[in-house]
């Protein structure tokens, strides 16, 4: 099936049709990927059940773990890797306002991971009817919570790791202390948790002109970027605020 749109020239439609055939094989792709991603073979028992510091479900500070953490008839286990604190390299501003705005800039929260989480928050909801996701990071407990109330993040499960080593096991922070945005799946079966994928195209080799974009498929705002003329900026980063966008009274 071929449509065509308002005043388009024979020549792009042709282009479009040729384009077509490029993004069902994508499509493909993908599917194929996940088909097997879903095939591995069961991975690494978790070495330790790790205590997290969170907050129980009368919103109490609570050490929970990760046992915990599959609710029941819910299986799965997403666990996305917030950098707070941030890069240290990473001199974008920090908060300019909340608690975290009194943080030197290294010790606060990561812009990108805050703009992805952004992102997240209204999908947790719909997330958490069939599998488990929570946030973690270094960050003391009541730093992520005040921040997360300066984000209006109301769905977000955030957990503190500064008292166990779940980072260093699973890759998600290097060996001088820096924090990673890595993702990771564990499965439970039984009594046994395993874990069953994490998002190692970070550690891999990137083309040129590209990051890694070990999360590529979840990112929605780069990925709208790719609709685009213009695609993916080269000179913009995610910020934790900005001057402009305010939409004005009519």
């Amino acid at each position: 099936m071929s449509i065509t749109f308002p005043n388009e020239s024979a020549e792009y439609r042709v282009a479009r049709d040729l384009l077509m055939q490029d993004e069902i094989a994508l499509r493909r792709a993908m599917e194929a990927v996940a088909v097997s991603r879903r095939a591995l073979p069961p991975g690494g028992l978790v070495p330790e059940d790790y205590v997290f510091d969170g907050l129980n479900a009368d919103g109490v500070p609570a050490k929970l773990r990760l046992s915990e953490l599959f609710a029941p008839g819910k299986d799965s286990l997403v666990i996305y890797n917030f950098m707070f604190p941030r890069m240290p390299q990473d001199d974008r501003p920090g908060p300019s306002e909340g608690v975290t705005a009194q943080l030197k800039r290294e010790d606060g929260p990561c812009p990108s991971c805050t703009t992805f989480l952004d992102q997240l928050d209204g999908a947790a909801k719909h997330l958490n009817q069939k599998i488990n996701f929570v946030v973690i990071a270094k960050a003391p407990l009541e730093r992520l919570i005040a921040f997360a109330e300066d984000r209006s993040w109301k769905n977000l499960c955030l957990l503190s790791v500064a008292g166990n080593n779940f980072k260093r096991h699973y890759h998600a922070e290097s060996p001088e202390g820096d924090q990673l945005p890595m993702m990771t799946v564990f499965h439970r079966s039984g009594d046994e948790i395993r874990h069953f994928w994490s998002s190692e195209m970070m550690y891999g080799p990137a083309d040129p002109g590209q990051d890694p974009r070990h999360l590529a498929t979840l990112d929605t705002i780069w990925n709208i970027f790719d609709f685009t003329p213009g695609g993916r900026p080269s000179n913009w980063n995610e910020q934790l605020s900005y001057d402009c966008c305010h939409a004005s009274a009519s």
